[in-house]
């Protein structure tokens, strides 16, 4: 029988958000990778990542797994190959141990998740493996569930943006008539307070990050001053609605 490397999906932070499907998939997979900062030597630090910490609500400590990632390297594309490349020997190495690995990550893993560069990087040392995931809610569902604001209307488009691909991809998507959301915007606050406003998007907009968790934070984005916010940070900037109900239909 092929491996199998399963990419579950366990959510923004919040362990009652993990699906029913995602939950039995980590329960059934022999062994479940988990992906933590790197330190400076490459190696996996000593921190508990947000999806570990989601994980050992459903599964015992010893059936998990470390491997580092440069999750928060953005400039330095050498030194994130190389940590895919070691990740991907890491896990595997484990299929040539186990039937099925499963791999949680935060949010979706077909969205913006780690687990592309894995399942890349095992599918071509282990042809063969058979490549799965696991949907998991995603951190502007939760923030639209937690702040009451709705995603989309009608014939209303979604745009997804990360701000690591510039603020001038922002403005852009904020300028359209649709709803707008922004992922890992941390560092870039303030650049993204300048957007909305220049767009007209600043009222009604909210952001929100550690959603579900003990330090969880839901503000309006007026409330911006500039500072730095955490990395994983999501901003939703609601479709401008004037029709009253159904006018988007």
């Amino acid at each position: 029988m092929s491996s199998r490397l399963i990419g579950v999906g366990v959510g923004p932070g919040d362990p009652e958000l993990v699906t029913v499907k995602g939950v039995n998939a980590l329960r059934a997979a022999d062994v479940v990778v988990v992906p933590v900062m790197a330190a400076p030597d490459g190696t996996a630090g000593a921190e508990r990542g947000r999806a570990e910490a989601t994980v050992l609500h459903y599964v015992p400590a010893e059936k998990v797994v470390r491997v580092a990632f440069a999750l928060n390297e953005r400039t330095d594309r050498g030194r994130r190959e190389a940590a895919w490349d070691v990740a991907g020997e890491r896990v595997a190495q484990l299929l040539t141990q186990v039937d099925t690995v499963a791999f949680a990550t935060i949010g979706d893993p077909n969205v913006y998740s780690t687990f592309t560069y894995l399942a890349h990087t095992v599918g071509e040392l282990v042809p063969g493996t058979v490549v799965e995931t696991v949907p998991g809610i995603t951190a502007m569902q939760d923030l639209a569930a937690r702040s009451g604001a709705v995603l989309t209307e009608g014939t209303e488009p979604l745009t997804l943006v990360p701000v690591t691909a510039g603020s001038a991809v922002l403005k852009d998507a904020l300028a359209g008539p649709g709803t707008v959301v922004a992922y890992k915007f941390g560092r870039q606050a303030a650049e993204v307070a300048e957007a909305l406003r220049e767009t007209g998007r600043l009222e009604d907009a909210v952001w929100g990050s550690a959603l579900g968790l003990a330090e969880e934070s839901v503000r309006p984005a007026a409330e911006l001053a500039g500072e730095p916010l955490p990395y994983l940070s999501t901003l939703i900037a609601p479709a401008r609605r004037d029709g009253g109900r159904g006018g988007k239909l």
